[in-house]
């Protein structure tokens, strides 16, 4: 005697229950469908009966079943469904999920209720499976359960098949070269997206950013849903981004390509000459994270008006004397309508200074993540102390700023 005939004897009143109540041998055979290997729920069902016949229990199955309404005839039907939207999209993998009519599954919990076997698997797993099983030969790509690329869901009220589809993730650097762009989509203040006179029916307060010049091209050449733009920080609008460019993770929701060339997309995105890209690849969803919650320090430069004559000695020992010092930054006027009311503690790691003119120099300094550089060179009437003016003696304005490079390094790829 084998371990599922063992169970069935032990388990003799709900095996002869379910059965006189008519389920299929599918369905019979799904009640018991945690015990033993290397067969199935139908074979399960049949062997129920054959134990149940050879103690005098005559139960045959009805038509239609009770519990499934002989849904497991439509396995063919529903696999073609899953297959053809399936091959309509690029992946490397996919799932097969169901949608079960909500009858169907109040009664196999009324069924599990009343009769009470412990080893039940649910009518929802056993479709999964065996529509998958069917599809995959029309499909001839693997299964993946963990990280599936697409899933097709089977509504088996209807056949209807809607497919989820995981976003890609592409990574990179940008450079910003335009002083009159944003990083990301700015909504319009006034309609908040929805297009009003202010924004032209736009929607948006400026015209485009670097998201939506790379995000653009990616979608055209995915067939994408959306855009997404997860950068390591974000610079200033009036601020150009040079150097080695911000990392950053570009995501295109529901793409129906996935292995788009990045070498096309970055010529394409560079054509703007409003911003850059260089060294895009395709990463994980874990990339996102990493680089959101990385702080790296960033080194600047600063073009700053004096009211009044700069002595270059002096400016230099001042700008020497901002070697590892800590300001306590209050949130800053400019952004205290988006950001709370603050302090914050941040670090200057060293500061550069080169007279340009009478009452202008230039400041390469290098600071800790977060940091407000205009209002350290300013003091932003008070809120940011120690601060360069009160330092030099003379009230300082940033006129134009730039980030020359983040101090951060790629995790080590395969």
């Amino acid at each position: 005697m084998d371990e599922f005939e063992s169970n069935i004897i032990d388990n003799m009143d709900a095996a002869a229950g379910l059965a006189r109540d008519g389920l299929c041998d599918r369905c019979l055979g799904r009640m018991f469908g945690k015990v033993g290997t290397g067969t199935t729920n139908d074979a399960r069902g049949r062997k129920i009966r054959e134990i149940l016949s050879e103690r005098g229990i005559s139960a045959p199955a009805a038509d239609p079943c009770p519990l499934c309404e002989n849904v497991f005839d439509l396995l063919d039907r529903f696999a073609a469904a899953a297959a053809e939207m399936v091959n309509d999209v690029e992946s490397d993998n996919f799932l097969v999920g169901t949608k079960v009519e909500p009858e169907i599954a109040a009664k196999e919990k009324d069924f599990i209720e009343r009769y009470g076997p412990k080893d039940s698997e649910s009518i929802k797993a056993e479709l999964n499976r065996e529509i998958g099983k069917a599809a995959i030969h029309k499909i001839n790509r693997p299964v993946e359960f963990k990280n599936p690329q697409v899933v097709a869901c089977v509504d088996t009220r209807f056949a209807d098949v809607s497919l989820d589809i995981a976003p890609i993730f592409i990574a990179g650097r940008y450079n910003k070269f335009s002083r009159e762009i944003p990083q990301t989509i700015w909504p319009c203040r006034v309609c908040h997206g929805k297009g009003c006179p202010r924004c032209g029916g736009e929607g948006k307060m400026y015209k485009t950013s670097v998201q939506e010049i790379i995000g653009d091209i990616a979608l055209e050449m995915s067939g994408g849903g959306e855009h997404f733009f997860h950068g390591m920080g974000r610079e200033d609008i009036d601020a150009c981004m040079l150097g080695d460019g911000r990392p950053f993770v570009l995501e295109i929701s529901k793409p129906r390509k996935r292995s788009i060339d990045l070498d096309e997309l970055e010529k394409r995105a560079n054509a703007s000459g409003l911003s850059a890209y260089n060294s895009l690849r395709f990463v994980n969803r874990e990339a996102v994270q990493l680089y959101k919650g990385s702080d790296p320090d960033k080194t600047y430069k600063a073009r700053v008006r004096a009211q009044g004559k700069v002595n270059k000695e002096g400016l230099n020992e001042v700008a020497l004397s901002f070697k590892n010092v800590q300001i306590d930054q209050r949130t800053p006027q400019r952004v205290e309508h988006r950001r709370a009311d603050l302090v914050r503690n941040r670090m200057i790691r060293w500061v550069k200074a080169e007279v340009v003119g009478d009452d202008v120099f230039d400041l390469t300094l290098s600071t800790e993540s977060g940091t407000y550089v205009k209002e350290f060179v300013s003091g932003d009437e008070g809120r940011t102390n120690p601060n360069f003016s009160d330092a030099l003696g003379i009230r300082c304005v940033v006129e134009t700023l730039d980030v020359l490079s983040i101090d951060y390094q790629e995790p080590m790829r395969d």
